[in-house]
C-alpha cells in the first residue's frame, strides 16, 4: 500500500503524460494533460480521433508510457514507467471524466475532443530523491478466472 500511495501521490501533482501504442508494426507516441484517478488507477486524456495515435489505438489498444519531471540533477529524478490499456469512453462514462477534467482544466471545456481512460496495469517509479537508483512497482492484481 506504501508503493501505491507513493504513486498516487506523485502522478496527482504532474500534468503531462506521454504514451505510445503499436498497430500493424507501426508505432507512435503522444502527450496529453491528464487527470489522474488513483481509485481506477487510470489517467484520462483528451484528444482528437483524427490524430495518429487515436487512429492507431481505435475503440481500445494497449499501451506504455512515461510521465516524469524536469529536474536539473540527477539526484532529483523522478519519473513513471507504465504499461496497459487506452479505450475512448462514451455516454455517460465519458460526461462523468469530462467534467472532472474540466474542473482541473478549465481551458478544455472549449476543445470538442473525446475523453480516452488509460487504466495503468503496471507501474514502475523511479524516485532519486529516495536514494539513487530507488524503484518502486506496483501490478493491477489480475481477477481470478473460476
Amino acid at each position: 500500500m506504501e508503493t501505491l500511495t507513493a504513486i498516487s501521490r506523485w502522478l496527482a501533482k504532474q500534468h503531462v503524460v506521454t504514451w505510445c501504442v503499436h498497430h500493424e508494426g507501426e508505432l507512435w507516441c503522444a502527450n496529453a494533460f491528464y487527470l489522474f484517478d488513483a481509485q481506477k488507477m487510470a489517467f484520462y486524456v483528451l484528444t482528437e480521433e483524427k490524430t495518429r495515435h487515436a487512429q492507431m489505438s481505435g475503440p481500445r489498444a494497449p499501451v506504455a508510457g512515461t510521465v516524469n519531471g524536469q529536474p536539473k540533477t540527477v539526484a532529483l529524478i523522478r519519473g513513471v514507467q507504465f504499461k496497459g490499456e487506452i479505450r475512448r469512453l462514451e455516454g455517460e462514462e465519458s460526461d462523468s471524466a469530462r467534467r472532472l477534467y474540466n474542473r482541473r482544466f478549465p481551458v478544455a471545456r472549449v476543445l470538442p475532443a473525446p475523453v480516452w481512460e488509460i487504466r495503468l496495469d503496471e507501474i514502475k517509479f523511479t524516485d532519486n530523491t529516495m536514494g539513487f537508483g530507488k524503484k518502486m512497482h506496483w501490478l493491477r492484481e489480475q481477477a481470478s478466472v473460476l
